[in-house]
């Protein structure tokens, strides 16, 4: 277990508390037109491409996913960009529009994680036009979009398929950059479990983990909902009963199944709420040192948990009755708890073997800090310090 962990505990913050939104709040929930869910779902795109009349469709994908496209088995003349990076950046990005530019695609599909999903996205929108990328960074600068967008995760874990979002890297700055956008939602996704069966038991585990991270921050965040309360508490159950499942069996379908309807649930609590501070924390981990984003977003997940529970102590100790953890109102057990919960899953949980250097902990604090769009929805304020000590106990 890490020491110095964990801080002294602050007194709950009952201002914070009644800062959090309530049902009174409005609120405006999008999902893809139509979602296809189950073992055997794959063949909805070939259905979907053909009743759209879809005679050029371009499929944006990784390496290991572009080899299997046929499975798709879309009609028409099909061109594949497969080389989308893990964490894609902007010259990532530009070869993806640059390619669609020459096929002029009536379609675009994402056929991969979540990287795959949001280039598939940004490229949609922006195959049509001269649009520079920065021109739609933000919510919702971007101006229409002309080509259909089909969504196919082969992980459960970002939940992009059902989300208008799309992160790129700058590779100037090292941060990411995200696009919101309606027009950035899919016409169609389709969540297969079955195309999950081959993912490593090392990514099932940061990628569920990463699930967990977008229930667990969107259901503690200042922007929580009770619209999406239900799916929040709903995906980390599923998350508790059926991770550890995949990650020792994984042809267990059933467990593959129950963790991509956590993915989704999560996806379905980005849009509306979003993140908070455990993904701007676990950033500079991918930007700065190429460490997958699961896998970051795995190692940060218990220090902002115990971190934010003075603020929500209720739903936290809901959150570790839903993982299967003993449901204690105390940070230090809280930690102790989601990262033995983690490490049990085979996860590396510590900075210095994931080859971020301990010189380097001073600028990702800065970094992460500076990620506003996320921390002002953190239950708790959440300083520079308090990061960079996250860090220094993580290493």
């Amino acid at each position: 277990m890490p020491s110095g962990w964990p801080p002294a505990p602050p007194q709950p913050n009952h201002e914070i508390e009644r800062t959090m939104t309530n049902a009174f709040t409005p609120i405006e929930i999008q999902r893809p037109t139509i979602l296809e869910f189950g073992n055997g779902t794959i063949t909805a795109a070939a259905r979907f491409a053909e009743r759209i009349g879809a005679r050029r469709p371009l499929v944006i994908s990784d390496p290991f996913n572009a080899r299997r496209v046929d499975t798709l088995a879309l009609p028409g003349a099909v061109k594949v960009f497969g080389d989308v990076k893990p964490e894609p950046d902007l010259p990532n990005l530009e070869k993806a529009v640059a390619m669609a530019k020459e096929v002029k695609p009536d379609l675009v599909v994402g056929f991969g994680g979540g990287s795959a999903m949001d280039l598939a996205k940004l490229v949609a929108v922006m195959c049509t036009n001269e649009v520079a990328f920065a021109d739609i960074v933000g919510p919702e600068k971007v101006a229409g979009r002309n080509v259909a967008l089909m969504q196919i995760p082969t992980t459960s874990g970002t939940g992009s398929e059902a989300g208008t979002r799309a992160l790129v890297t700058d590779p100037v700055s090292q941060n990411k950059q995200a696009v919101q956008s309606r027009f950035m939602l899919a016409d169609i996704a389709i969540i297969d479990p079955d195309l999950t069966m081959t993912v490593p038991k090392q990514v099932t585990a940061a990628t569920g983990v990463d699930a967990l991270a977008h229930c667990v921050e969107a259901y503690t965040s200042r922007k929580a909902h009770p619209t999406i309360d239900l799916y929040a508490l709903e995906g980390a159950r599923l998350v508790g009963r059926y991770l550890k499942r995949a990650v020792t069996d994984g042809s267990d379908r059933e467990a593959r199944a129950g963790l991509s309807l956590a993915s989704l649930y999560g996806g379905y609590c980005l849009g509306p709420v979003n993140t908070t501070a455990g993904h701007a924390v676990a950033y500079p981990l991918g930007t700065r040192h190429h460490v997958a984003h699961g896998l970051a977003c795995a190692v940060i997940f218990p220090h902002t948990l115990a971190f934010n529970m003075p603020a929500v102590e209720e739903k936290t100790v809901a959150v570790l009755g839903a993982l299967g953890l003993p449901e204690r109102n105390d940070p230090e057990l809280a930690f102790d708890a989601s990262y033995e919960f983690c490490k049990d899953l085979g996860i590396e949980m510590r900075l210095s073997a994931l080859g971020v250097p301990r010189n380097d902990l001073g600028v990702m604090a800065d970094e992460a800090h500076a990620i506003r769009r996320l921390l002002d929805n953190n239950p708790r304020d959440l300083s520079r310090d308090a990061i960079l000590n996250m860090y220094e106990v993580a290493f």
